[in-house]
């Protein structure tokens, strides 16, 4: 199945800000999270097609998942 992936912050560094990428069905948030090298803890907000989501949620074909990270700052 194909997943659009939209990166933002700085979890574009070294990588990539917007890409289609193919996945087997049955593919969680958690497993491109994990597949991209993220740390669950810097891992602020999951949106799948504009709607706030789960990292736990599977995908399915054609979904756009965007990832955001933690802000930090003061």
């Amino acid at each position: 199945m194909k997943v659009r992936i939209k990166l933002h912050g700085v979890f574009r560094r070294g990588r990539f800000k917007d890409e289609i990428r193919d996945y087997p069905a049955g593919t969680r948030v958690v497993d491109v999270v994990r597949e991209l090298g993220f740390s669950d803890q810097l891992l602020g907000t999951v949106i799948i097609n504009d709607m706030h989501a789960d990292i736990e949620q599977e995908l399915k074909d054609g979904d756009c998942l965007m990832l955001l990270p933690l802000l930090d700052g003061g």
